[in-house]
C-alpha cells in the first residue's frame, strides 16, 4: 500500500538541522539526569519495598500520607498516586535485612494508620527487593542493552558494513538517550519492564533502520551515476509508505496500552509511545544522513561502488 504517491522530501539536505535539534535534545537530557543525580531507578536496582494500599474515603493526599510517615522517622518515602485518588504506591528505599519484609509492612503500615488518625488502610499489593539482588539486576540490565548493541553492531557489519552499523548504533543509542532524557524530565522511575521497553524501542527502530539501508544498497547497484546523497533521499523516500504505516499502527497500539492499560504498565507503555516516535524520527534523520556524513568526509567517488557493494 503506497500511503505517499512518489514523495520527495530532501531529508539529506535537513541532516543540520535535524542534527543540531537531537544535539540539543541530548544536551539537555545530560542537564536533567546531573540535576536528579541521573535516572530514578525503582527498587528493582536500589532494592526496598514498595506498598500499594486503598484508602477509605475521604483520601487524604500524597503530602499527607509522607508527611505523617516522615513524622514517624521514614525518611526517603516516595508516595505517588496509583489508578485512583484513593490509591497510592508507597516506596521505602531502605529494606532492614534482618526484619522479615512482611513484619516490616505490617509495621509501616500501622505507622500509617497511627499518623493518619486511625484511618482504615487496606494493603493491596507487597513487592520487596534486597540490595544484593537489586545490583545484580541492575548489572544484569546493563550487560543486556550493551550486549544487544554489540551484536547488532556484528550483524549490520556482516549484512552491510562496518560503517552501517556504526551508523545504526549512533541513531540507537540517541533513541534511549532522548527516552531517558523524558523519563527525567517526568521524573518518572526505570524499573526492569522499563529496561525492556529500551530493547522493544531498540529492536523496533532498528527493524526500520535495516530497511532503509538495504534500499540504499539495492539503489546504489541501480542508479550508479547519481551522487551518494541523491541514492539516500530516493531510498528514504520510496520507504516513506511502509515507515509511516508501520509507525502509525504501531503508535496506535502503544498509545491505547497507555491510555487503557491500567497504572501498572502505565510508564510501559508510555516509554514505547515515546519509543515509537523517536525511532521513526531517527531512522529518517540521524542513521541515513550518518552515512552521508561519512561518505563526503572519508570516502571518494571512485571508490563509492566498491565499497558499498
Amino acid at each position: 500500500m503506497e500511503f505517499f504517491k512518489n514523495p520527495n522530501i530532501n531529508f539529506v539536505g535537513s541532516m543540520k538541522p535535524a542534527f543540531s535539534l537531537s544535539v540539543t535534545l541530548i544536551v539537555i537530557t545530560v542537564i536533567l539526569m546531573l540535576i536528579h543525580g541521573g535516572p530514578r531507578l525503582s527498587i528493582d536496582f536500589t532494592g526496598g519495598s514498595v506498598l500499594q494500599v486503598k484508602m477509605a474515603e475521604p483520601a487524604p493526599s500524597v503530602g499527607q500520607i509522607r508527611s505523617a510517615l516522615e513524622g514517624k522517622g521514614y525518611d526517603g518515602i516516595q508516595v505517588t498516586e496509583f489508578g485512583s485518588a484513593d490509591e497510592f504506591l508507597i516506596t521505602y528505599p531502605n529494606v532492614d535485612g534482618d526484619t522479615e519484609t512482611l513484619d516490616a509492612a505490617q509495621v509501616l503500615l500501622n505507622d500509617l494508620r497511627e499518623g493518619l488518625g486511625g484511618r482504615d488502610i487496606e494493603l493491596r499489593r507487597e513487592e520487596s527487593v534486597g540490595p544484593k539482588i537489586g545490583d545484580e539486576l541492575r548489572k544484569g540490565a546493563t550487560s543486556a542493552v550493551f550486549g544487544a548493541l554489540a551484536l547488532i553492531v556484528l550483524y549490520i557489519t556482516f549484512r552491510f558494513v562496518f560503517r552501517y552499523g556504526i551508523a545504526a548504533i549512533l541513531a540507537l543509542v540517541h533513541d534511549v538517550i532522548l527516552t531517558l532524557g523524558i523519563f527525567s524530565l517526568l521524573d518518572l522511575e526505570i524499573s526492569l519492564s522499563i529496561i525492556a521497553a529500551f530493547l522493544t524501542i531498540i529492536g523496533y527502530s532498528l527493524n526500520d533502520t535495516i530497511v532503509v539501508f538495504d534500499r540504499i544498497r539495492e539503489n546504489m547497484r541501480l542508479r550508479r551515476k547519481e551522487s551518494y546523497r541523491a541514492v539516500i533521499n530516493r531510498s528514504i523516500n520510496e520507504c516513506l509508505s511502509r515507515t509511516v504505516l508501520t509507525s502509525v499502527t504501531t503508535f496506535m497500539v502503544s498509545i491505547s496500552l497507555y491510555l487503557l492499560g491500567g497504572a501498572v504498565i502505565h510508564d510501559f507503555a508510555f516509554a514505547l509511545t515515546f519509543g515509537v516516535v523517536v525511532g521513526t524520527y531517527s531512522s529518517m534523520f540521524i542513521a541515513s544522513p550518518i552515512l552521508v556524513w561519512y561518505y563526503e568526509r572519508n570516502i571518494t567517488d571512485k571508490k563509492r561502488m566498491a565499497l558499498d557493494m
